[in-house]
């Protein structure tokens, strides 16, 4: 177990090189001070019990991860700067610029309704989906392939085999039935 007097004279000691080291790694003398103090720090709080030998190897390996995570910080820092690099002004005048006013959503956009108006939709979503399963199969069918999946009459009618006025009729049946039901709920669409 390393004393106190080992640990600060062996922290003393290879101060000078692993500030060599992490400036020769990170190419800034201020982010080198604060690599070099962050490892001492961590090898004294985690690591100061352990014997005055092991101490090169741990703090070595401290070191090098600490200015691992210096780049990796820089890489996240670097990745939002260029993204919203692109909001900025055109006109060069950034200085009462605001991303969140920029970025505002369009009125009639789901991303700007609030969140009644969304759980209200995925109700009156849900009700209908309960509605279109009560209804005939071959009307359930028809509706579904002409209005969900957006098939034209002619592809309705070859997929489900049957002509195509019955298909119109089977869609016709169907939303007639869809709206009095959910008139019934209190729906108007």
């Amino acid at each position: 177990m390393a004393t106190d007097k080992e640990l600060s004279d062996f922290l003393e000691n290879v101060e000078r090189r692993a500030f060599k080291q992490a400036v020769y790694a990170v190419r800034k003398d201020e982010s080198a001070l604060d690599i070099v103090q962050d490892a001492m720090i961590k090898l004294a709080e985690k690591y100061g019990d352990k014997p005055a030998a092991e101490l090169p190897m741990l703090f070595q390996r401290i070191l090098q991860t600490t200015i691992l995570d210096y780049f990796r910080r820089e890489k996240v820092r670097n990745t939002w700067i260029s993204l919203f690099s692109g909001f900025s002004r055109q006109d060069g005048d950034d200085e009462d610029f605001d991303i969140l006013s920029s970025y505002e959503a369009e009125e009639g956009t789901t991303a700007a309704e609030s969140s009644a108006d969304q759980y209200e939709r995925a109700q009156t979503l849900h009700l209908i989906e309960q509605e279109v399963e009560k209804l005939p199969a071959r009307q359930r069918e028809a509706f579904l392939m002409r209005y969900w999946q957006d098939m034209d009459v002619a592809e309705t009618a070859e997929a489900m085999g049957c002509s195509e006025g019955s298909v119109k009729t089977h869609c016709s049946r169907a939303t007639h039935t869809l709206a009095a039901a959910l008139k019934a709920k209190g729906i108007k669409l």
